[in-house]
């Protein structure tokens, strides 16, 4: 099995190129299937999550050619109901934006079907407000057997006005695709504001969408009779950038992350810098570094422009590192703390209590054998292997290239020891019992 082995103690230095937003690409993916004609995405990450929809799509009967690294062109023109299959259901229950082509399918084609969402294990993932949003538009939509169906009472979607009971970032992408092409105006209330948000409303316009508000608590949707072809490029990923700012406040060091919007790492920032980490912001690039003891601090996730749960197990690792006692509040999801059992095995001294976890610094973590539980808390234990003593191996890491693009050679490029190697699982039931994991 693959698996991640970090020699640890090495501070990060030098510079990293953030690639484009997997939360944006997700979204935007799917959307294209409402576009006629070709339509070319530049700064698209090269991760799994994106090669598994553009798979889906070519499936459905799209023209996906890939430019470069990081441009594709997708033609959706010839995309068709009847083409679902059991190769697009394998596809679409290992991710969780599958639920994206609902929204898509419908404000196309009037008809949609897709699989419950898969992908990360953190918490129960209700999908009542993306019910509620697509009901209000006009369809009727049931989950039965695994599938979520979905059909336009009268063939086609009308616009109205939605009030999300909970901010719910699923749900509010799926209605603005949704309501793209519904018949007239539809606003929404209550949505979330996260930058992919506002990037997906973004490539909508620049198909010819008309989507006003994004970034606020409101958005009004004028439908429009189709969207056309166009080029579109993503933003930066806000959670990639912000696990090497963790990771260099965990290690130590100094690295120029490139190819970000700093406003956008505001909520990061600002944390990093009460646990004295500098922080030095340009046009594209934040400066991170780190040369003193960490001090400790108190984290709550919250929808943005709060603390993103996304960073969530990344923060919390280097608190790991921190003088003190820290306090972390997970604002959003049920259970998100599964990693911490991997980082116990490291030395970390933490307790959890419901949705607050409690941590108290460490003079230092050991490397230890532990496994990624979902993407964020692969990254998180990955932060872990690098500021460690010894050498820890990560398990499971289909997890993390999920979401991070060349994660082991970008690490490589900034002094880390570590390497993707293939080797098999040791049995448990041989591993002396002083070894961790």
């Amino acid at each position: 099995m693959e698996k991640y082995v970090i020699r640890g103690g090495n501070p990060l230095r030098g510079t990293v190129d953030i690639s484009g937003a997997k939360n944006a690409a997700v979204a935007i993916i799917p959307a294209a299937i409402m576009v006629r004609g070709v339509c070319r995405l530049e700064n698209l990450p090269q991760i799994s999550d994106t090669d598994t929809l553009l798979r889906v799509l070519s499936y459905m009967g799209a023209s996906v050619r890939t430019i470069n690294r990081s441009t594709v062109e997708l033609d959706c023109t010839n995309v068709k109901l009847d083409s679902l299959s059991e190769d697009i259901w394998a596809l679409t229950r290992r991710i969780r934006a599958s639920y994206y082509l609902i929204g898509a399918m419908l404000g196309r084609f009037g008809a949609a079907c897709s699989t419950m969402p898969g992908g990360c294990n953190f918490g129960l993932r209700p999908i009542d407000q993306h019910i509620k949003g697509l009901t209000a538009l006009g369809a009727d939509v049931r989950v039965e057997g695994g599938f979520i169906r979905a059909a336009a009472r009268d063939g086609h979607l009308h616009g109205t006005k939605i009030y999300l009971d909970k901010v719910s970032v699923g749900a509010t992408i799926n209605i603005m695709i949704a309501a793209a092409t519904a018949e007239g105006v539809t606003v929404i209330e209550n949505v979330a504001r996260e930058p992919h948000i506002v990037d997906l409303a973004n490539f909508l316009n620049s198909m010819g969408a008309d989507v006003r508000g994004a970034g606020t608590d409101v958005i009004k949707i004028r439908g429009v009779k189709e969207l056309h072809g166009g080029t579109y490029a993503l933003i930066p990923d806000q959670i990639e950038a912000g696990t090497y700012m963790a990771a260099v406040a965990a290690t130590g060091g100094a690295v120029k992350i490139a190819n970000v919007i700093p406003k956008h790492l505001d909520c990061i920032s600002s944390k990093l810098r009460e646990m004295n980490v500098e922080i030095e912001e340009g046009d594209d690039y934040v400066l991170v570094r780190r040369e003193g003891d960490l001090r400790h601090t108190n984290v709550k996730t919250m929808p943005y422009p709060g603390f993103p749960t996304d960073m969530q197990p990344q923060i919390g690792t280097v608190l790991c590192c921190a003088s003190g006692l820290s306090v972390i509040t997970e604002g959003v999801w049920d259970n998100r703390y599964k990693y911490i059992e991997e980082l116990r095995k490291m030395g970390a001294q933490i307790q959890v209590d419901g949705r607050t976890a409690f941590i108290q610094g460490v003079d230092r973590l050991t490397g230890a054998t532990v496994r990624a539980c979902d993407l964020r808390a692969g990254a998180a234990v990955v932060i872990a292997g690098l500021a460690a003593d010894g050498v820890t191996r990560v398990e499971d890491i289909q997890y993390i290239e999920r979401g991070y693009q060349n994660i082991v050679g970008k690490l490589q490029a900034l002094g880390a020891d570590i390497k993707c190697v293939d080797e098999p699982d040791e049995p448990s039931a041989l591993r002396p019992a002083w070894i961790a994991g």
